[in-house]
């Protein structure tokens, strides 16, 4: 069962209980980091060899996966605006660190954190930073993909996969209804040759539905 907003959620996994509160136009937590890739092996192809094809592709291609989940479930894509805040806000500052990268960003710095649906399902979460002013020209329908945002006007632009991750967070499991740890990955928009905003993403295992096991050899679970 999904929290409602304003309201405690109380989630047991694995024995263990947590206690955490949702309210609305809050930043979640970022999630922490269980492992992470070298940014030299995800450049250079090397990174997320335990993954199967399917997911390889999903995690390490560049292209999108807003079209990708469209594809696989036969549903657009739909998105659950979670908050929009400075990312010098109290809420900014908690969870696990955020891709190194958004230091090559101009500030002041807005994050953005979504929930990805293609019907009932939610495939994936993500957040992103922006310099404020790029937000507010590339932002302006806050409750559609960023994707379909920024390729309005079918504008040029180009996609660096920097990092590779496992992570983890109690509210994504229960959003996901799966036990994490979850595959995740981070990359750079450009445009002109400029860093544009860095978007991290977390992935539902119940992609395996349509993928098959993320990890190369497993059989899917029944």
């Amino acid at each position: 069962m999904t929290a409602s907003a304003g309201t405690t959620s109380f989630l047991s996994l694995l024995g263990q209980t947590w206690t955490f509160r949702m309210s609305p136009n809050q930043l979640l937590p970022s999630p922490d980091l269980n492992w992470q890739a070298s940014k030299a092996d995800v450049l250079g192809g090397e990174a997320g060899m335990v993954l199967s094809g399917a997911w390889r592709l999903m995690l390490l291609g560049d292209g999108s996966p807003t079209r990708h989940f469209q594809l696989l479930t036969g549903y657009p894509v739909e998105i659950g605006l979670i908050a929009m805040a400075a990312n010098d806000s109290i809420d900014a500052q908690t969870g696990g660190p955020p891709p190194p990268e958004i230091s090559e960003l101009n500030g002041p710095l807005l994050r953005r954190q979504v929930w990805l649906h293609c019907g009932p399902q939610t495939l994936a979460w993500a957040e992103s930073w922006w310099n404020q002013s790029q937000a507010d020209a590339y932002l302006q329908e806050r409750d559609q993909p960023i994707w379909r945002s920024l390729t309005t006007h079918r504008a040029e632009l180009f996609r660096e996969v920097d990092g590779l991750a496992q992570v983890d967070a109690p509210w994504l499991a229960e959003r996901f209804g799966h036990r994490g740890p979850f595959w995740s990955r981070h990359y750079r928009f450009f445009r002109g040759g400029r860093e544009l905003t860095v978007i991290r993403e977390v992935f539902s295992p119940e992609l395996e539905r349509w993928l098959g096991p993320a990890r190369a050899g497993e059989a899917t679970q029944g």
